[in-house]
């Protein structure tokens, strides 16, 4: 059985780290898997939105705290490498996430942990049930964090709050980080599948190419001035308004009717 299995369906490419047996933690074959999936849905045009779940109860327990072992008989200068270049495994993960045009939604249920956190902010959307929960847990090993969490943490949390993730490895229910913007959506369990498929139906059916100008403005926005953003909002404006989808959503206005957008 794969760590990781792909499906696609209506324009939906749902992927699903499958190691059920150990929380779906990160294994090579999983990183490995999501870097060539990421790359290649990103240049396949027949699909417009992702979803990435893990298999059974949890979500994502993190990194593979017991294969971490075998690292550990290493001297501190070959640790040190090993897991700079794991890292960055996960790097390559984590930039076509972000730069792909499709929106990404995590679905998540039970544990989202260490890397499982970062993997869910990664995506643009993240939808719960109610007895998910999220925490850091680097602490909890004696490791800092990673993937991508200390970006997104403070700019969505404040550095504040941020810290307390960090620094204590609390845990916290869906509901908590709904509170605190951390996540879109929290529904019941058993509604979970049901409430994803009605978000990403919604998201594959839209204007693909309008989303990737919006993906790219609200994330480079965070790093550019105001006087560049704004050339930065007309330019992608008027990519969008070239493409058909702008003219079928005009003239769908104009006709009181439901556009039927191509993604393009």
């Amino acid at each position: 059985m794969a760590d990781l299995e792909v499906s696609v369906k209506d324009g939906v490419a749902t992927l699903t780290m499958n190691r059920p047996e150990a929380r779906n933690a990160l294994s090579d074959e999983i990183r490995s898997g999501l870097a060539e999936q990421f790359h290649a849905i990103e240049l396949d045009d027949s699909i417009r939105c992702v979803v990435l779940t893990g298999a059974g109860d949890h979500f994502m327990a993190g990194g593979d705290v017991k294969g971490f072992t075998k690292a550990m008989q290493s001297t501190p200068d070959e640790i040190r490498q090993q897991f700079v270049m794991r890292i960055h495994d996960l790097h390559a993960i984590m930039f076509p996430m972000r730069r792909m045009k499709k929106p990404i939604v995590a679905k998540v249920r039970g544990a989202a942990a260490g890397a499982g956190v970062s993997f869910a902010l990664c995506c643009d959307l993240v939808i719960a049930s109610e007895d998910a929960f999220f925490t850091l847990a680097y602490c909890n090993i004696g490791a800092s964090p990673d993937g991508a969490s200390t970006f997104h943490l403070p700019r969505t949390l404040g550095i504040k709050k941020a810290m307390e993730m960090a620094l204590l490895g609390d845990r916290y229910t869906a509901q908590q980080c709904l509170d605190m913007g951390l996540i879109n959506f929290v529904v019941p369990t058993d509604k979970l599948d049901e409430e994803t498929d009605k978000l990403t139906t919604r998201l594959a059916n839209g204007p693909t190419r309008a989303y990737g100008n919006a993906k790219a403005l609200l994330y480079q926005s965070i790093n550019r001035d105001f006087e560049a953003q704004l050339q930065a909002e007309a330019e992608r404006f008027a990519d969008s308004a070239a493409g058909p989808d702008f003219k079928e959503g005009v003239m769908a206005f104009v006709e009181k009717r439901k556009p039927n957008f191509s993604g393009k």
